[in-house]
């Protein structure tokens, strides 16, 4: 713990309270002459001389009243991203006279089930900072010693008055997106990316560029100051885990007359390294995005101007000469799990995953609750287990997320993220000739008719033709005998799915 005299310390950490992200002040003991809201507003905060409210002078802070009794006065807040603290900013700017003597921050990590108006009564709060001295008109900034991921941030004041701002630095925690083999963002930082070097950001900070939504204004992108001399800015960013990169999206949304003239884009494969600005190593990169002139204001995609799909850990965009991005966008796919990622998900996470291999929500729950496992082949073994002990119910709801064979279009969007997996199985249907895929349609429409569930097979490595015999061969069968030969295809398909995400 250390008493910081500038913000600078944590540049290239994110304020996990940002109203942005979805940060908020909850509860606060007292609220009496300004806000707790305006705790967590972007700025430092203004002072107006003569501004009054019928309660006393306006502050742009929080300020409680005088305390006449024993006590400490204190505001929860709810982080907008699960992270790591590594430290905080209890500014008091423009408070002079009535600023608190001490402050300390307590943290806790709660599930979604617990009721935030009670977080007093139902959580046990862990001390981060303790009672630390706080000097008036001022950014107070100390570092935090934790390697805990917290929800909720308690700051203690004492005995009472005002703060201006609160900011929580720090790093998101990654977490696995439960669409993880579907097409997501791979640097988002609700996605766990980070920033992690640039070239320069007088203007404005590097981590904006992975913010949620589009940017509000020019200061919630990247910004570079005029460059003068020879060479051109960059930003490097890191993503959640490794992942394949299918598109990019450079927003310059806001920049009119200060946006880059053209950009390229680089990536490395580099997944042990973790640093700063200062200490960026000398490695090879790819260049996987060649120059591509920029307008302003303007969203720009590039999908089939990719040179390469990775995977990657790092992402580089080069800006010519200088100027400024609002958003950067890397879609794509997240690599493989591993057991340890596995394990450390949160049950909801875990089911959602596994989802992903097999639709029947019985079978993930099942699965999922045999947690921590030791090997893939545990969890292989364990999905045959669980699945054989299910019902026709739950081997018709894992049946309805597959899409007709020869017929990828029709799978509904909410299972976008296993659309990828789907047309890798049935890839032998892409040489198909029109007349096959013809038959194809005209027997899957008699087969669910009949049966009521579309034709399940496990068609990896299968061609059309072969497909199309086995669906001939099984469309006369008893329903009885059918439903069970569809529940083995679907078992056959939920290994395959496993394999590729633990592989």
């Amino acid at each position: 713990m250390s008493n910081q005299s500038t913000s600078a310390a944590f540049t290239g950490m994110v304020d996990l309270a940002s109203v942005r992200l979805g940060g908020k002040a909850l509860k606060a003991s007292d609220e009496f002459f300004a806000e707790k809201e305006n705790l967590l507003k972007e700025d430092r905060g203004i002072y107006i001389t003569d501004k009054y409210t019928d309660r006393g002078k306006w502050m742009d802070g929080w300020e409680s009243r005088r305390k006449r009794e024993p006590g400490h006065d204190w505001c929860i807040v709810r982080l907008g991203l699960p992270g790591v603290v590594q430290g905080v900013d209890i500014d008091t700017n423009h408070f002079l006279g009535n600023p608190p003597a001490y402050a300390s921050v307590d943290a806790c990590k709660i599930s979604e089930d617990i009721d935030e108006n009670a977080l007093e009564g139902q959580v046990k709060w862990r001390e981060i900072l303790p009672r630390c001295p706080l000097a008036p008109g001022s950014q107070n900034l100390f570092g935090i010693a934790s390697d805990r991921t917290w929800t909720h941030i308690r700051l203690n004041i004492y005995p009472d008055g005002g703060v201006a701002r609160f900011r929580v630095y720090g790093n998101v925690t990654p977490r696995v997106p439960v669409s993880s083999l579907g097409e997501v963002d791979l640097v988002a930082m609700a996605n766990g990316g980070r920033a992690v070097a640039c070239s320069d950001m007088f203007f404005s900070p590097m981590s904006n560029l992975i913010l949620p939504d589009r940017a509000a204004n020019m200061g919630q992108g990247w910004e570079s100051r005029r460059r003068r001399g020879p060479g051109n800015d960059w930003v490097i960013l890191r993503t959640a885990r490794p992942g394949y990169i299918k598109r990019i999206e450079v927003d310059t949304n806001h920049f009119k007359g200060n946006y880059p003239d053209y950009c390229t884009i680089d990536a490395c494969y580099a997944p042990d390294i973790y640093i700063d600005a200062l200490n960026w190593p000398d490695i090879s990169w790819d260049r996987i995005l060649n120059e591509q002139k920029l307008k302003a204001h303007e969203q720009h995609f590039f999908d089939e101007e990719l040179l390469s799909e990775g995977p990657y850990t790092h992402v580089r965009l080069n800006i010519y000469p200088d100027g400024g991005v609002s958003r950067l966008r890397v879609y794509g796919r997240f690599g493989e799990m591993t057991i340890k990622e596995i394990n450390t998900l949160s049950n909801e996470e875990a089911v959602n995953t596994l989802l992903l291999c097999c639709g029947s929500r019985r079978w993930a729950e099942g699965v999922a609750a045999h947690r921590p496992f030791d090997s893939a082949h545990e969890i292989i073994s364990l999905a045959d287990e669980v699945w054989d002990n299910l019902g026709e119910e739950d081997w018709l709801e894992a049946f309805s997320h597959h899409p007709k064979i020869g017929d990828i279009d029709s799978l509904r969007k909410k299972f976008m993220s296993t659309r990828s997996w789907a047309q890798s199985e049935q890839s032998g249907t892409a040489a198909a000739s029109d007349e096959v895929l013809h038959e194809l349609a005209e027997l899957n429409e008699a087969y669910l008719k009949k049966f009521n569930y579309i034709f399940i097979v496990c068609a990896t490595g299968k061609s059309a033709e072969e497909m199309l015999d086995i669906l001939k061969s099984r469309i006369d069968n008893k329903p009885e005998d059918e439903l069970h030969i569809a529940a083995g295809e679907q078992k056959k398909i939920t290994k395959i799915r496993l394999e590729k995400l633990l592989s």
